[in-house]
């Protein structure tokens, strides 16, 4: 038997009492409206911390006559970029009463794709976010009919709602202008999967700075985007005394060709300059520390569930813009060696 009279559950019409505002004011607040003064919206927020108020997402689902959940398609394969793409969309789907349900594919084009969008909308979510090029959703959903906003990422100039354009050339052009401007002749490239639009992005800002440098532009040296490869990478490099300066598509291929290059004898940055992409959290404990090219891909991620928070309400968002790139220079690259070539092992 329960001793004592039962807790009563806050109601939204409590929160609106103690705050001193409309019952509509909490709910603008509670869905992430933003017609609400700082200082109004400060005041609910602390009425609802005092009374331990928690919306009921159900009801506000029905009352809506919309799901409260929004869905995500996302590459399987453990990569920085992927994560925290993910925890950024998460962060704002939760900050503007939202869920997230992911579901994770091998490849970004094909049945699973087209599968994964299908489990979606059967689940009635209220929009989805593709993590994914629009090349690639476009051959695998073109045709569906969605009655759900979609957010994926497209080409430079392509501005409508649910486009966003993530500007990979210009990380590549970044981290080969720096190597170059250390004064090597030219730059290798080891690429991602070639596949994927992010490496093709990264892989035309490399070749287009240095036709624009007059250099020449080496064969492409391929990887899966992951340190075993790029290992495999790095042995070719060591194999062969006339590379200086290596671009690698993300900091784990970057990780994989230190090794190789250590394993063989050669030495970063003195005889091979590397420059990295992503600046992964340990990036700076590399020995040496990585140079590499920055991307607040956290923040990629709360701009893709802003823009489809914004079209599930009918809004069209005039702030699209995603972070840019930064170059975070450390201890991995440095001018080419007095002396041409090197002593293959």
């Amino acid at each position: 038997m329960v001793r004592g009279a039962a807790a009563t559950t806050p109601r939204m019409a409590d929160v609106a009492r103690l705050a001193g505002v409309s019952q509509q004011t909490v709910s603008r607040v509670v869905n992430g409206k933003t017609n609400v003064t700082p200082e109004v919206r400060e005041r609910v927020e602390r009425a609802i911390q005092q009374l331990r108020y928690h919306p009921n997402v159900a009801a506000r689902a029905l009352a809506g006559n919309r799901a409260m959940n929004v869905g995500v398609v996302a590459l399987g394969m453990p990569l920085h970029a992927n994560t925290a793409m993910l925890y950024g969309i998460t962060e704002e789907d939760w900050d503007h009463g939202y869920g997230t349900s992911v579901i994770t594919i091998e490849k970004v084009s094909g049945p699973r794709l087209r599968e994964a969008v299908q489990h979606h909308l059967a689940a009635g979510v209220a929009g989805i976010v593709l993590l994914t090029s629009l090349a690639a959703a476009e051959e695998a959903i073109g045709d569906l009919k969605t009655s759900v906003p979609v957010v994926l990422f497209g080409p430079e100039g392509d501005d409508r709602p649910g486009v966003l354009s993530l500007d990979e050339a210009s990380g590549g052009a970044l981290a080969t202008r720096h190597l170059l401007e250390l004064g090597h002749d030219t730059v290798w490239y080891i690429s991602g999967r070639s596949d994927w639009t992010t490496d093709r992005g990264r892989r035309e800002g490399w070749s287009n700075e240095l036709r624009r440098a007059g250099r020449v532009v080496p064969p492409v040296l391929p990887s899966d985007w992951t340190a075993a490869s790029g290992y495999e990478a790095g042995l070719r490099i060591a194999a062969d005394p006339s590379i200086t300066a290596v671009f690698a598509s993300n900091d784990d291929v970057a990780l994989g060709a230190c090794k190789a290059l250590a394993d063989r004898g050669v030495r970063v940055p003195e005889d091979v300059s590397i420059v990295g992409f992503n600046d992964v959290p340990f990036a700076e404990y590399f020995r040496p520390g990585l140079t590499t090219v920055r991307l607040d891909f956290f923040e990629v991620g709360r701009v893709c569930a802003r823009e489809v928070i914004a079209n599930i309400a009918g809004e069209r968002r005039t702030d699209r813009a995603l972070p840019e790139h930064s170059l975070v220079v450390r201890a991995s690259t440095a001018p080419p060696p007095a002396s041409p070539g090197r002593s293959a092992s």
